[in-house]
């Protein structure tokens, strides 16, 4: 062994007991039993080693030791009088001969204990982050992400594919997130943007003759946080096929994932090929989301004509009404009131509820606006001892209150959800332009440079008013797991005629493609081939595969919800004399 020591903390077993050897770590935990007697407990990278301590002065020399100091013991291997199963070089200790300081903690008292830091406040966690990290399990996880890192370079090896990397200073783009700027010194008033994807190169790439592209790549988004979605950097698996479907791209996938979930997750049952694929439609109308954990045997039903003849006014009154129903649900109304206050805090509207009793009656929550349906309610799913949830509002509205409520109910009552598997599932042919929340007017849907399902003729149609755009459909598609939207991937659009006429529908001329993407168009004006690509997260991935709620557990330095690296104090006031020679006036905000 190198590195200053004979063995790892985590290398000696009883084939070693009489062996003189040296090891180094940091000094986990100090237990004095009396004055010529105390254990000490040495971590390094690999694991945990017991030392004892079996005269006065070697306690005294590691009572003066703090807690965390690195250091290196040198002694004899024994035999343990009392092992420690959980532990695994628990069958032995080192009888210290002796030790040294090689970087003291310089501090009696530490933020937060080592072993138990994920239960720390996590602003402390992110702050000291380089001490979180010395804890086992946080750790685990990131050697987890360098495992499935080579595993997945491997697989895509494997398959012909060639790692390139591609540019971190670019040109900004409108790729429907806010870009990250940079200012070019040399170019007084102008900014490179740090890429939200590659999107642009690896499409570069396949008109240049490369046939199979990937790279684990580095991306860099302006967002606000949430659970799944790190802000400012995140990694994905970016890759691109020439001369290829769609079908080429699932056939990929459906390869390399699977064994990678099977091998590396929490779980071992992961879905074989080919994944489900359902279309952008239906999963709406079944599951209430394009994102639908299938682990979930609950469906979402329509029962808006049912609702319409009532005498409730939220239903007569709404553009859609749709139902969840749940057999088995021996909720209490305690419980049932809870957990329609969670559907709505998710979705931004509270659901209605009815129980069907053992005896067929409906019973509680909108029961009597329902009375005389029974029979229908039936129809729909509505079971004697079952529970329902009930959406109403526009028809996006309703969905989401569905999708979010079969999501919860799912995971409240047992026989649901089949919890331990990962279930893949392929969302295709979504809408290629949508109404935007904001502007109100006809915007991309999903990525701008995909190939819409009609080509040049159905966009041709759209503009004489023949087609309405919103019907227009995309070879465009999601990839999802466990209600964890993995990726999103496309066929491209590679004809300059055709990517025009579509930016031409949401009010960009062709002079402004070509001076948004004078690459692209140019090199579309070359002979393209015909491409298509995906890019799944690695930093979702793993979170799934670790089992973790929150994608920071995963990022070996994660950001917080705020943006903030509160480690390193960024983002960060800077120099006048950086913003002069940037040309940067800082302007204070007033408000």
């Amino acid at each position: 062994m190198t590195q200053m020591r004979t063995h790892t903390c985590n290398e000696l077993r009883m084939e070693h007991v009489g062996q003189r050897v040296k090891l180094v770590g940091w000094m986990e935990n100090l237990r004095e039993v009396g004055a010529s007697l105390a254990f000490v407990v040495l971590r390094d990278f690999y694991g945990t080693t017991q030392a004892v301590a079996e005269t006065e002065d070697m306690v005294k020399a590691f009572r003066a030791i703090t807690k965390e100091s690195t250091i290196s013991i040198e002694g004899v291997v024994r035999e343990r009088a009392s092992k420690n199963p959980r532990q695994d070089t628990g069958d032995v200790e080192v009888v210290p001969e002796k030790i040294e300081v090689l970087g003291r903690c310089h501090y009696n008292e530490l933020p937060f204990e080592i072993n138990r830091s994920r239960e720390a406040d996590e602003s402390l966690r992110l702050k000291y982050r380089y001490l979180d990290l010395r804890n086992p399990a946080v750790k685990q996880n990131i050697i987890l992400r360098c495992n499935v890192v080579a595993a997945l370079r491997a697989a895509m090896t494997a398959h012909g594919f060639l790692e390139i990397t591609t540019p971190i200073l670019t040109a900004s783009s409108p790729e429907g997130a806010r870009d990250y700027l940079v200012p070019a010194r040399k170019h007084p008033g102008k900014f490179y943007a740090l890429p939200q994807a590659p999107q642009q190169f690896k499409q570069l790439l396949m008109t240049s003759g490369f046939d199979r592209y990937f790279q684990i790549a580095p991306c860099f988004r302006d967002e606000d946080a949430r659970g799944d979605r790190s802000p400012g950097e995140f990694y994905q698996l970016d890759m691109e096929m020439a001369f290829a479907t769609q079908e080429d791209v699932f056939a990929v996938m459906e390869d390399v994932l699977p064994p990678i979930f099977a091998k590396y997750g929490t779980y071992d049952i992961a879905s074989a090929a080919p994944f489900r694929r359902i279309s952008y439609h239906d999963a709406m109308e079944t599951y209430g989301t394009d994102k639908p954990d299938l682990r979930i045997d609950l469906t979402v039903r329509d029962m808006t004509a049912l609702a319409r003849e009532t005498e409730f006014e939220p239903f007569q009154s709404a553009a859609s009404v749709k139902l969840v129903p749940c057999s088995g649900a021996s909720l209490t109304r305690k419980q049932i009131d809870k957990l329609c206050d969670d559907v709505a805090v998710q979705a931004g509207k509270k659901p209605y509820w009815v129980r069907m009793d053992e005896n067929g009656a409906l019973v509680g929550g909108v029961a009597k606006f329902l009375a005389g349906r029974e029979t229908e309610l039936r129809a729909l799913g509505l079971e004697p001892g079952g529970l329902a949830l009930i959406s109403a509002g526009t028809l996006s509205e309703a969905q989401k209150t569905a999708g979010v409520a079969r999501k919860m109910l799912g995971a409240a009552v047992p026989g649901h959800m089949d919890e331990e598997r990962y279930e893949f599932c392929w969302i295709v042919d979504f809408p290629m332009f949508e109404i935007g929340e904001e502007s109100g007017e006809l915007e991309f849907c999903h990525n701008p440079f995909s190939m819409p399902n009609g080509g040049l003729e159905i966009l041709e149609k759209a503009q004489r008013g023949e087609v309405d755009p919103l019907d227009i459909y995309a070879y465009q598609y999601d990839l999802v797991c466990n209600g964890v939207e993995l990726s999103s991937g496309a066929v491209r659009n590679h004809d300059p005629d055709i990517m025009v006429k579509a930016f031409e529908l949401v009010r960009l001329t062709e002079e402004d493609v070509k001076a948004k993407f004078p690459a692209m168009y140019n090199a579309f004006c070359y002979g393209a081939p015909p491409h298509a690509g995906i890019a799944p997260g690695v930093d979702r991935m793993v979170m799934l595969l670790a089992g973790e709620p929150s994608i920071r557990e995963i990022i070996p330095f994660p950001m917080n919800k705020n943006a903030q690296d509160l480690m390193m104090g960024a983002p960060s006031a800077v120099e006048q004399s950086q913003l002069d020679e940037l040309h940067i006036a800082l302007v204070s905000d007033e408000k």
